[in-house]
């Protein structure tokens, strides 16, 4: 026997040699497996934003919002701003539904063209996910103009998709004590909250009583002196099936406001999650 193998086997007498070829397979196999694993495909948010006096600038706070999300995080944005009077509005093209994960309302009482409402009311009723930021809960019922022949509103978005009514305003000047539902703080959506009350400059939406009474709060917004409490952000399955957050949090220095981008990055996760491309 060559002299050198001799050695080699008499120094390791008590390994099995024939166990090298399993072992060469096995750490094959794991370099393989290593190899294969791969980002998990980007989830697709598509954003409606309006731009009007009233709709807390939203048309600023998003696009940094998206880039954000885009940037710490496994999305692909689209923020679509809408063109033309309020009350025959329209949106540049909304084919992006097509391969959207999730729909985020941040518009003030549109009308819009009938195809194009349609292809939101369509998104929604094939289950997908929706989320509603501040003004959505009116984001596409007209209160003024006469809205022309081709376009359209629907008032039904805010009772059939959200889950409420709305039901007027708190006074502007106080802001809104903001605090977190304390038996819902390890939820995934309230999670690494640091702080459990903050204050708001924007002032309260009045909501309640919610008319889903199987929506879950996470955020209630209260009044002092005007004895306001109210629903502030809550989730909710619409009747088509799909999983709604909706947060009427949307003043611009909200969007300063850590906690809250926080909430609102991990309702998106929450609202994405195993969600699907129809």
């Amino acid at each position: 026997m060559n002299k050198w193998l001799y050695k080699i086997k008499e120094q390791f007498a008590p390994f099995n040699f024939a166990l090298i070829p399993l072992l060469l397979w096995m750490v094959l196999t794991a370099c393989s497996s290593s190899n294969n694993q791969t980002t998990p495909e980007p989830k697709n948010v598509v954003f409606l934003i309006s731009k009007d006096p009233d709709n807390y600038e939203a048309d600023r706070t998003i696009p940094a919002f998206a880039a954000q999300l885009e940037e710490k995080y496994n999305f692909n944005t689209e923020v679509l701003l809408s063109s033309g009077p309020r009350h025959a509005s329209d949106f540049p093209d909304l084919s992006v539904l097509d391969q959207a994960d999730l729909l985020v309302v941040f518009c003030r009482r549109l009308a819009l063209p009938d195809r194009q409402l349609r292809q939101i009311q369509k998104y929604i009723e094939d289950g997908h996910p929706v989320m509603g930021i501040r003004t959505a809960n009116h984001a596409f019922s007209v209160r003024d103009g006469t809205i022309p022949d081709g376009y359209s509103d629907w008032k039904d978005f805010v009772p059939v998709v959200l889950g409420c009514e709305n039901r007027g305003y708190g006074p502007v000047e106080p802001g809104t004590d903001i605090s977190v539902v304390s038996h819902l703080a390890g939820h995934t959506i309230l999670q690494g909250i640091e702080d459990s009350y903050w204050h708001s400059t924007g002032n309260v939406y009045k909501v309640a009583p919610l008319l889903d009474d199987k929506a879950i709060v996470y955020l209630r917004g209260s009044v002092g002196s005007a004895r306001l409490d109210e629903p502030v952000a809550w989730t909710r399955i619409n009747p088509y099936g799909g999983k709604v957050f909706y947060s009427s949090l949307g003043h611009p220095a909200d969007f300063d406001n850590a906690d809250n981008v926080k909430i609102l990055n991990q309702a998106i996760a929450w609202l994405t999650h195993n969600s699907t491309k129809k």
